[in-house]
């Protein structure tokens, strides 16, 4: 929404209008605060960045959709994420993404809060992600004036995400807070550079309520240590009562009890991501029962060794 102030007056009318309008301007932004506010406590500790399950013969599956929602929310995860890389998102058609969206909305019912990337049905979401532009490999002051677009456009509160291994730019701690500090609808970010030097900037640079989210399982409990507010997770989709054990463990502060209970799950992460993401996760997932392990070209499923691998992991650790 734009809102435009009036030029004062000479007369005392034209005064008064100004104030009310100015009154209305404070009162909408008082209420837009209160909303990110409110969205920025429920989107702290983990989401769950859930793919999407297709049939053998590469329809989406939601009967296998709806199971892997209720796993991962009965395993305790803080929120969901739809319509990101996990999900194949790039694969799907418009219409699919319009109506995945609205099944997990609709199966979710409530339960967690729920945000999807940029692309697809945004009724019901609690605020949206936004990963900064791939293949033209913007400059800083392009990638700022692309958010500053978003922000000016977005019906929902945004979370950036910042993935250079994927689309080829990477925003800087700078450029962060810079958009953090410019556009209040944006409320963090999922960070996924492996940089840990500007994440940590970022973290000593960020208002008190800007939300630094790890886009990697394997740093979230380092990050976390360092002021971070949690993880945008894949792990989790597969593991999440002994995912959601760390993070909530990290939560307290008791990061020598986090450490210790990630022990069990350091090799699966690990092999999660040993053949790229998705594939990893719906290895696992099929491995445990949830979905089948079919993904849509380019992507491939996952060798039978890593699924050997998975099996052995589950097992020996008890991750199902």
């Amino acid at each position: 929404m734009q809102i435009r102030r009036q030029r004062p007056r000479t007369a005392a009318n034209g005064f008064e209008k100004q104030d009310e309008a100015s009154e209305a301007f404070k009162d909408i932004i008082i209420k837009y605060n209160i909303i990110n506010d409110m969205t920025r406590h429920k989107l702290s500790g983990a989401g769950a960045a859930i793919p999407t399950p297709f049939t053998p013969d590469g329809r989406v599956d939601y009967p296998a959709l709806a199971r892997t929602i209720d796993y991962i929310i009965d395993g305790g995860v803080d929120f969901i994420v739809a319509l990101g890389t996990t999900a194949e998102t790039p694969t799907l058609y418009l219409h699919e993404r319009a109506v995945v969206a609205m099944f997990i909305k609709n199966h979710i019912a409530g339960r967690v809060p729920l945000v999807i990337g940029v692309g697809g049905d945004l009724r019901g979401a609690d605020a949206i992600l936004s990963v900064t532009p791939y293949y033209n490999k913007p400059s800083q002051e392009g990638l700022y004036q692309h958010f500053k677009t978003v922000s000016e456009h977005s019906p929902l509160p945004i979370i950036l995400y910042n993935v250079p291994g994927r689309t080829g730019v990477n925003m800087t701690a700078a450029t962060t807070i810079r958009i953090a500090g410019d556009f209040p609808n944006v409320i963090g970010i999922k960070e996924a550079s492996g940089k840990i030097d500007q994440i940590q900037e970022i973290l000593d640079w960020r208002s008190r309520d800007f939300l630094v989210l790890s886009g990697d399982d394997a740093l979230t409990l380092d990050l976390m240590s360092r002021g971070a507010d949690g993880v945008i997770s894949v792990a989790v989709n597969a593991f999440p009562r002994k995912m959601m054990t760390c993070i909530d463990l990290a939560k307290k502060g008791d990061f020598e009890g986090a450490h210790k209970a990630y022990e069990c799950l350091e090799e699966a992460v690990t092999a999660l991501f040993a053949e790229g993401n998705p594939t990893g996760v719906k290895c696992a997932m099929s491995v445990l029962g949830l979905i089948g392990n079919t993904l849509r070209l380019p992507l491939v499923p996952g060798t039978p060794q890593l699924e050997a691998r998975f099996k052995e992991l589950i097992a020996k650790y008890d991750l199902n």
